[in-house]
């Protein structure tokens, strides 16, 4: 049975990177992401899609050792490899879509 999401734009989670499960796609895990915090540096064990939908945030990561931002707004996007350290901070509240392997952290 199909789903809509009609709520992109407005949803909320009770903590800093509340998510809702969207899907699960041959072992990737479609979440939708709420947040007004920062996450935590780390390196994902498979690749991560990361689309802004509502709001901004300042992706940092790091490569030979020198860390790099850039700030993303409504339906900019992030990819990031195998091994890529990386951390996402939010500008005030952001609504983002993430595509990882299932079970990432």
């Amino acid at each position: 049975m199909p789903t809509l999401v009609t709520d992109a734009k407005t949803f909320t989670a009770d903590k800093a990177w509340g998510a809702r499960d969207l899907a699960l796609i041959e072992g990737a895990s479609v979440r939708l992401h709420w947040t007004d915090q920062p996450y935590k540096w780390h390196v994902n064990d498979g690749a991560e899609v990361f689309v802004v939908l509502d709001g901004q945030v300042e992706m940092r990561w790091r490569e030979a050792g020198v860390e790099k931002t850039a700030t993303l707004g409504p339906s900019d996007m992030f990819i990031a490899g195998v091994g890529d350290e990386h951390v996402a901070h939010p500008i005030g509240a952001a609504r983002i879509l993430v595509i990882e392997k299932e079970g990432s952290v």
